[in-house]
């Protein structure tokens, strides 16, 4: 990211432009997250508890549906994807969020998803990924890794996180750091 790049992001999230990405950077950037986040989300904690009262069982795929995607260009491998499988008490989120980005100049980052349900644990632990409930999103992974620090070498665009937020969604970029891919719907 440029120098520039950082400034004009600076600006947009409410802080002090110095070109310089670092704690004061990233403490505006979540609170401008969290404050477009809707009052009333009602996501359960990431706490493995809350989860399993929220969402049931990692794996069960009595609570998924088949999201279709309708009216926008989404790709999985260069290849049109026509449903997506999310958990049914996401789905209408997730499509007010994928039409939002859809209807904006990030459109294109659609064209690389990665997928929403998985059952597997998250990386490099036991314990279940939100991706295991279908309540987890990955998008652009090539350039948004896990290993990747947000936003100064993964280059998950701000608007995307934004377009999240609204719907109440966490983006692991903006507020682990890293994994910009990842978004979630948990507080």
């Amino acid at each position: 990211m440029t120098r520039a790049q950082v400034i004009a992001m600076q600006d947009r999230i409410g802080t002090t432009p110095d070109g310089f990405w670092g704690p004061k950077s990233i403490a505006a950037c979540q609170r401008h997250l969290r404050d477009l986040m809707p009052k009333d989300a009602n996501w359960p904690s990431q706490s493995q508890p809350a989860l399993q009262g929220f969402y049931g069982s990692p794996g069960n795929e009595s609570k998924l549906v088949n999201l279709p995607v309708v009216g926008i260009r989404v790709e999985y491998d260069g290849k049109p994807v026509k449903t997506i499988l999310c958990h049914e008490l996401v789905a209408d989120s997730l499509e007010r969020v994928l039409q939002a980005i859809a209807a904006s100049p990030q459109r294109d980052i659609l064209k690389e998803f990665a997928g929403v349900y998985n059952n597997r644990p998250m990386r490099g632990g036991s314990l279940p990924s939100l991706h295991a409930r279908g309540a987890a999103i990955d998008i652009a992974p090539d350039t948004n890794r896990l290993s990747q620090s947000w936003p100064v070498s993964a280059t998950m665009p701000l608007e995307v996180m934004e377009a999240f937020a609204a719907e109440g969604w966490v983006a692991a970029g903006a507020f682990w750091g890293r994994d910009a891919m990842h978004f979630q719907a948990t507080r």
